[in-house]
């Protein structure tokens, strides 16, 4: 069994400097490419109403008109927020492949994870 203390490896001021920059463009690259590709924000649809410009005609009753005009609003100005509903609809297939690459990303990082650990053990205190 081997007594010597474990020394990870060093690394140099420019090679750290290097990953980090590295790392934070991927997580850019990973913020931004799914809005590039159309794949994230799915936009906001509009309900059709009979009247925009009376409380009634935005189906708004009495309590939620106090609300709106104590907020400073009136039916014209409130009817873009009001009319205005996000799209929650997604694609099963996207879902389904955002869940492979998840899944497969942290069964790869185990995979690496286990051969370092491995690794390390067997230098601290040899091979069984």
């Amino acid at each position: 069994m081997a007594n010597s203390h474990y020394e990870p490896p060093k690394q140099s001021v420019a090679g750290q400097l290097f990953d980090s920059i590295f790392l934070l463009i991927l997580v850019f690259v990973a913020l931004f490419a799914p809005l590039e590709m159309g794949l994230a924000g799915g936009g906001k649809t509009e309900l059709a109403v009979a009247d925009k410009t009376t409380w009634v005609g935005l189906g708004q009753n009495a309590v939620q008109q106090a609300q709106w005009e104590k907020l400073g609003m009136t039916p014209e100005t409130a009817a873009g927020i009001i009319t205005s509903r996000f799209d929650y609809s997604f694609d099963v297939t996207a879902l389904i492949i955002t869940l492979v690459v998840v899944v497969g990303y942290f069964l790869l990082l185990f995979r690496f994870s286990k051969i370092e650990y491995r690794d390390v053990i067997e230098e601290r205190f040899g091979k069984k």
